[in-house]
């Protein structure tokens, strides 16, 4: 993963992930407990906090890694809310399938981060559609810790962020797109986890990567415990400098990537897709107007179907088929796309330090000795 830049807040108190805090969680995870444990999957960063105004960045999440951009995946789309943007869903839904990388930034970067995918592309892959090209890029709002307004985000950053994509482990908390990012009313950002599902004698990983910035403070709930209720009010993800226009509470958004090397079709991945409401409802979101919470779901598998090149003009016709997982057998899937997705915000949370950016705003990280002593007052944690 690449840290373009400096992390702006020093250590407040030792982070960690969501399961080393003791937080019971249902289900197996992967060898990384991150989207990169299916394989082929490589995440990049790109992190951007210079001076008093700038907490942004880019992710770059590469189903096939570097190499594998231009081969089709399976992919399916839902908008739980509809209050924000990803770039190439028509193609998406047109054809079933995703073949370019997924880029994740801030709300106003949207068009440097599209213009960098293409650059890379056409630098890299000439082979792949020079015709045209439809980048995904997406995005969540940032603007409370960072100059949204401002061009700290360009396109070099884009690329940047494809070249820095790589296996293994995956950075969480303030890194990337994540930044800037709030969540429940205190830091959030970038997450991940996964989960390993067994269909007879095969073994196949569903894994989730979040851009998390949503949820009012009252709404947070950890292994079933209510906590939002129960932890000291902040300045609250309104609060803004005097003479600015508060955000409601639960107003930013949020981005959803699931990915699996299970063969599926592409509506079972946009059903997979679906479920990722479900996982962010366990941490207790409500689903506010003012967040656009969008979720994408590709399948790895059936490598070499769902084409779309111009056709040789030598008189074949030729076909394709597919391999899935029968309609009737995709529960264990739907599961772990739950289980996997409720983590990946969990570990946001757990992970992100608190940091002060524009305007002098600071974002508290959530206080996990506080969490810990809840968890333990209700007996989810013993």
């Amino acid at each position: 993963m690449s840290d373009d830049g400096t992390q702006e807040e020093s250590v407040d108190d030792h982070r960690m992930r969501a399961r080393e805090l003791g937080i019971p969680l249902n289900g197996e995870p992967g060898p990384w407990n991150a989207i990169t444990d299916v394989p082929g999957i490589e995440v990049g960063y790109v992190t951007l906090c210079e001076g008093d105004d700038v907490r942004t960045g880019v992710t770059a999440l590469l189903p096939r890694g570097r190499d594998g951009v231009g081969m089709p995946c399976a992919a399916g789309l839902h908008s739980f809310n509809g209050n924000g943007e990803m770039t190439g869903t028509a193609w998406i839904e047109e054809s079933g399938s995703l073949a370019v990388p997924v880029l994740i930034t801030n709300t106003y970067a949207v068009g440097p981060v599209h213009r960098g995918v293409v650059e890379w592309v056409r630098a890299n892959r000439r082979d792949m559609a020079p015709e045209w090209l439809l980048p995904v890029v997406t995005e969540t709002w940032d603007g409370h810790l960072n100059d949204i307004h401002g061009s700290a985000v360009e396109s070099r950053h884009a690329a940047a962020a494809i070249e820095a994509a790589a296996s293994g482990p995956v950075e969480e908390g303030c890194v990337g797109g994540g930044t800037g990012m709030r969540c429940y009313g205190f830091k959030g950002g970038s997450g991940t986890a996964s989960r390993v599902v067994e269909y007879g004698e095969d073994r196949y990983t569903v894994g989730a990567f979040v851009q998390a910035n949503f949820g009012a403070r009252r709404e947070l709930v950890v292994a079933g415990v209510p906590v939002g209720r129960e932890l000291p009010d902040g300045p609250g993800p309104g609060a803004e400098a005097d003479g600015e226009r508060q955000v409601p509470p639960g107003a930013g958004s949020v981005i959803v990537v699931v990915a699996t090397d299970a063969p599926l079709l592409p509506g079972q991945c946009e059903a997979l897709a679906r479920r990722a409401t479900l996982g962010l409802a366990r941490t207790g979101t409500t689903g506010s107007h003012f967040s656009g919470d969008i979720f994408l779901a590709f399948s790895t598998a059936n490598e070499g179907a769902l084409t779309s090149t111009f056709p040789e003009d030598d008189g074949s016709a030729p076909y394709e088929s597919m391999r899935f997982v029968p309609w009737g057998r995709m529960d264990p899937f739907y599961g772990a796309v739950v289980e996997s997705v409720e983590e990946a915000v969990l570990n946001v949370l757990t992970g992100a330090h608190a940091m002060t950016g524009r305007a002098g705003h600071h974002v508290p990280a959530l206080p996990l000795d506080q969490v810990s002593a809840l968890l333990t007052a209700r007996g989810a944690v013993t």
